[in-house]
């Protein structure tokens, strides 16, 4: 009899009730600037829809297009090329040799601590003073466009940015990694490329990601040295109009731009780091 009751009080006793959420200050707070956002948002989406204008869609969107091409175009390939060049100034970052160290150090210091605006008027401005030079080295062909010299700035500037990340990712990896496939008499070079790269990939892959998600937005400073990429149209379209939609289309763009990145990335790191998930 004593076990059925106490059965019976263990069965009406339940968890107590969650407290209520207090309107605090700061919750007030953040309500109301989520609420400002919101109706900001909705009233842009308004305004565009009263002030559509199917005529500038006609008129600009294979122009938007053909800038959006040449947006992806100069990114990637100066990402790309700024990767190769990454890989030596990384080694020169981690080598024991003060010369190496040193110039790899002041490279780095100089491209990341300028403007990439800066770097990119002293390439196609300040490189065209040499012209004499250049055209007796055969390399004017070469400065003298626009496009090349915002691709050389680009790429001097994201290898700086690539080098630091790789060098990062490389020392984030345990010094045991080394010593245990050198006591398995692995080579130095097998064991970077086959234990360490692997392991210093997953680390860098999130910064790799906001590296290039950074130049596709950084990327619209071309348009100030004549490159009509995206946003060298929006200015055109913008000259020519006088309609904000022209800004307002492009930063849809960029912005959907930027997402589709960030899902690719999210599923890239997903996919390489399955093996950690338990």
């Amino acid at each position: 009899m004593t076990e059925s009751f106490l059965n019976a009080r263990t069965a009406v006793v339940s968890r107590p009730p969650a407290p209520a959420k207090r309107w605090t200050r700061t919750r007030i707070i953040g309500h109301v600037l989520v609420a400002f956002w919101a109706a900001l948002i909705i009233g842009l989406l308004l305004d565009l829809y009263a002030a559509w204008d199917i005529v500038l869609i006609q008129t600009y969107g294979p122009k938007y297009w053909q800038g959006l091409v040449t947006t992806l175009t100069l990114v990637f390939s100066s990402i790309i090329f700024g990767a190769i060049l990454s890989v030596p100034v990384a080694y020169g970052r981690m080598t024991k040799n003060r010369i190496g160290s040193a110039i790899a150090y002041a490279y780095v210091y100089f491209f990341r601590g300028t403007p990439l605006i800066a770097q990119v008027f002293l390439m196609y401005y300040g490189v065209s003073e040499f012209r004499g030079f250049l055209e007796t080295i055969g390399l004017w062909w070469f400065f003298r466009e626009a496009w090349y010299c915002g691709f050389l700035a680009f790429a001097l500037n994201t290898a700086a940015y690539q080098a630091e990340i790789l060098r990062g990712a490389i020392q984030s990896v345990s010094v045991g990694q080394w010593e245990g496939a050198a006591s398995l008499g692995i080579s130095k070079f097998v064991t970077f490329r086959k234990v360490i790269l692997p392991q210093a990939l997953i680390v860098a892959l999130r910064p790799y990601g906001n590296e290039v998600i950074l130049m596709i937005k950084g990327s619209a400073i071309v348009a100030l040295i004549t490159v009509y990429d995206l946003m060298g149209y929006t200015k055109l379209a913008y000259s020519r109009t006088f309609d904000f939609q022209a800004y307002l289309w492009a930063a849809i763009i960029y912005l959907l731009l930027v997402e589709i990145l960030r899902h690719i990335w999210d599923w890239m790191e997903r996919r390489i780091t399955r093996h950690l998930i338990r």
